[in-house]
């Protein structure tokens, strides 16, 4: 029997359309897939690292159906990889890339070292549609503006997603795994990790459904039912993207059969795609994204980077006062997920009504959305600051007040999240309280928080930072 092949799974947890898996199915060789719980997973938030391990734990399961299993360890990549390779005989490791920084150097590191020992690595695509460093402006450099990224690659045709394997040939015996359990993922959730978890869609299966029903249900209204919180109106996807419950390949193939059946919003779904892919040709080009601005002369600017001060804390909260900013917040907490048109709103709130780095807030949505994604959160909170490339212009003030009436007009969003004033408060209200940390000290029958920075006074004070940023 021919030595077998270590597949390291990370941000990939699927079986259809995974080239790293397709590819090693045509080798013959027996297949140990393995998931390390390295260095990268125990830097990740809360939130993340808890759904992290509720995908790894519904790989493993799909691997089992399959005539296979997924092989668990902890510890430092490169090592656990080595450990493994001795136990098995395996002669080469291959995984599917990753672009964030942290990643990246994790990536290298096993490279290197593997190498080093006579083991073949590879890397393979799959968790996006076009790699970054194929995409390129006509003078040879990268693209740093949405539009013109967008226009480049819309016409390229990404190929057809691959079927999923049959059966995955096994090794004559099987090294010895750790437990999920035992890693206890989501310690940090604490409590809330069984109120979160009642909001979630996890796993290949779940994430392929989801997309039909969007396609079927959403998708012709989707240009206009976007940007509505109140509402059922995105495909939820984010979170399946994120640990690669199902490939972007797919989305978009999908997306692109809808829109020639004449879908109304389809083009949009499709340009929303192409967003989450200009965010990782960004990533990958620049990754000081993510740590600090991106735009050098931001460094200046006058922003509070206290995350414990009273204000700071009032928005990780939702008790600002102002109504669709508290909405959000809390619906973040409770759920792991925030409406799109809400992070605009909070992101604006935070970084200019209360004149806040833009860092504090993405820390804290790193922490707590269980769809986080390393480029997206990075590239969201750099646009609606200002800072970033293709940004936001910093006087464009987002007033959360006008914003609810127009995105919530029935106050159905704020109902559903804001539990104080209700005598019935409604189930996710009451989740968001459930899921609070006992030391916040809330309650549904205490008062609601006066504005702690009023919509046009927050925007007088941002625009006045704005204006004498340089002087």
């Amino acid at each position: 029997m021919p030595a077998p092949i270590l597949l390291w799974f990370r941000r990939d947890l699927r079986l259809a359309d995974h080239p790293m898996l397709a590819e090693a199915v045509e080798t013959g060789a027996p297949l140990i897939p393995v998931f390390v719980h390295d260095e990268v997973v125990e830097g990740q938030g809360a939130a993340p690292r808890f759904r992290l391990g509720l995908s790894v734990e519904s790989l493993a399961r799909d691997l089992e159906g399959i005539g296979s299993k997924l092989i668990l360890r902890r510890g430092r990549a490169l090592d656990s990889l080595r450990a493994l390779v001795v136990e098995t005989g395996a002669r080469a490791v291959w995984w599917s890339r990753a672009y964030d920084p942290e990643a990246r150097a994790r990536d290298a590191e096993a490279m290197e070292g593997l190498d080093a020992e006579g083991i073949e690595t590879r890397d393979f695509t799959g968790h996006l549609l076009f790699e970054p460093e194929s995409v390129e402006t006509k003078t040879g450099g990268y693209y740093k503006v949405y539009t013109p990224y967008m226009k480049a690659v819309r016409s390229r045709d990404p190929g057809d997603p691959l079927p999923m394997p049959a059966r995955l040939p096994a090794p004559e015996s099987w090294p010895d795994s750790e437990r999920l359990d035992d890693w206890r993922m989501g310690r940090d959730m604490r409590h809330g990790a069984d109120v979160v978890a009642r909001y979630l869609t996890v796993g290949e299966a779940a994430a392929r459904a989801r997309l039909g029903r969007f396609v079927a249900e959403r998708i012709e209204d989707y240009h206009v039912a976007r940007d509505r919180p109140d509402i059922e109106g995105t495909s939820g996807l984010s979170e399946n993207l994120t640990y690669g419950e199902i490939s972007i390949r797919t989305c978009y193939r999908v997306a692109l059969g809808a829109r020639e059946a004449g879908a109304g919003g389809a083009e949009t779904f499709l340009k929303e795609l192409l967003w989450r892919e200009f965010a990782y040709h960004l990533l990958h080009h620049t990754p000081r994204l993510i740590t600090r601005n991106w735009r050098a002369e931001w460094d200046r600017f006058p922003w509070s980077e206290d995350g414990d001060s009273q204000e700071a804390t009032a928005w990780k909260r939702g008790r600002t006062g102002m109504r669709f900013v508290d909405a959000a917040m809390r619906e973040l907490y409770a759920t792991g997920r925030m409406h799109n048109r809400a992070r605009m709103i909070t992101g604006s709130y935070l970084t200019k009504h209360l004149m806040t780095h833009w860092k504090i807030g993405h820390d804290w949505f790193a922490d707590c959305l269980a769809d986080w994604d390393p480029a997206n959160n990075a590239l969201g909170w750099q646009w609606i600051a200002g800072s970033g490339p293709d940004a936001a212009p910093y006087f464009r003030v987002y007033n959360p007040e006008s914003q609810l009436d127009k995105f919530d007009p029935d106050g159905a969003y704020q109902r559903a999240w804001i539990a104080e004033g209700q005598a019935d408060p409604p189930r996710t209200a009451c989740d968001f309280l459930d899921a609070a940390p006992r030391r916040w000290r809330l309650s549904a029958d205490m008062p609601y928080p006066d504005p702690i920075v009023g919509a046009a006074e927050g925007r007088d004070r941002a625009l006045a930072a704005y204006k004498g940023r340089d002087s």
